[in-house]
């Protein structure tokens, strides 16, 4: 049985924001250990608090602040903790209705077991000892039995308010290439370029999906491309992307490759990025023990004429 080649990944990125004069006091107030919500025209009070009356659509901005006790209204107990929640240890998802507000606010709930934990339990925030302005200045919170509510009155108004957040956004999963693209990477490794034909249009795929994206017919026939092509179109980085050694500006390309009916995408090197121009012809450069091309330079052959790859941009 041919290798089931399979790959951990993660797709990461920092999602920057800037924030309403509503979200700015309300992550203002957790940096200074206030709780605010705002109240809507019937008098109803949200929390955490929205800029829109979900239900006559008014902006809002009348906050009011709450207690930072509550009640659980729902919960559901987390055996495996995942990489950047809040706790390391089995906890308590929770829905949480502050004193003095009408909803409830999601975050964890510090227990030892599920037994633990009840709908209807009064609870506590615990506050982090380090506050930013995030909703993780909220550390969790815990089981509390006492019976005062301390609402603290406050106008919503503060010092070096926060303005904006980066809230970083992660995904993990393992990826299987499937039986085409498998075989692509296999010819990678012996610094080959292999797309697949398909029967009934006959264009060449690179790199193979297993069916004709035009037709939907399944493909099969393997066809070996390149090794040079000519850069159909391409962009300028001049943003260094993390754990990526390359200093900017450098150039992205899309490079139809000989022999192939789909442009595929790789980085351009060994000339300077303002020379690089639509019709340049390239091959690929490959480092020493590497499954696939570290870039594309320039051959020196004469450009390609605009009509022998005007079908592939």
């Amino acid at each position: 049985m041919p290798e089931v080649l399979k790959a951990p990944l993660a797709v990461e990125f920092p999602f920057t924001r800037s924030l309403g004069p509503v979200q700015s006091a309300f992550l203002t107030g957790l940096r200074e250990r206030v709780v605010l919500g705002v109240r809507t025209v019937d008098g109803r009070t949200l929390v955490p608090p929205v800029e829109y009356d979900p239900v006559t659509a008014e902006e809002i901005r009348d906050l009011v602040a709450v207690a930072a006790t509550g009640t659980v209204t729902t919960w559901a107990w987390n055996h495996e903790p995942r990489r950047g929640q809040p706790l390391d240890t089995p906890f308590a998802w929770v829905l949480v209705r502050l004193d003095g507000a009408d909803t409830a606010l999601l975050h964890a709930l510090d227990a030892p077991g599920p037994d633990a934990v009840r709908t209807g339990m009064r609870v506590r925030v615990r506050w982090a000892e380090e506050r930013s302005g995030a909703i993780t200045d909220i550390a969790c919170f815990e089981p509390y039995a006492g019976d005062d509510t301390e609402v603290t009155v406050h106008a919503g108004e503060f010092d070096e308010p926060v303005t904006g957040i980066v809230a970083p956004a992660r995904l993990d999963y393992t990826y299987s290439p499937g039986r085409a693209q498998s075989a692509y990477i296999h010819a990678l490794a012996d610094r080959r370029t292999v797309g697949e034909r398909c029967p009934t249009c006959r264009k060449v795929y690179v790199p193979p999906r297993g069916a004709c994206p035009t037709c939907g017919v399944a493909t099969s026939e393997q066809v070996e491309v390149g090794p040079r092509g000519t850069v159909t179109t391409f962009c300028i980085v001049n943003i260094k992307a993390k754990n990526l050694d390359i200093e900017v500006p450098y150039v992205y390309a899309h490079i139809a490759l000989d022999g192939a009916d789909l442009a595929l995408h790789g980085r351009i090197g060994g000339i300077p990025y303002d020379q690089v121009r639509m019709g340049l012809r390239v091959e690929a450069v490959w480092t020493e023990g590497a499954r696939y091309p570290d870039h594309y330079r320039p051959t020196g052959e004469p450009d390609a004429e605009y009509d022998a790859y005007k079908e592939l941009l």
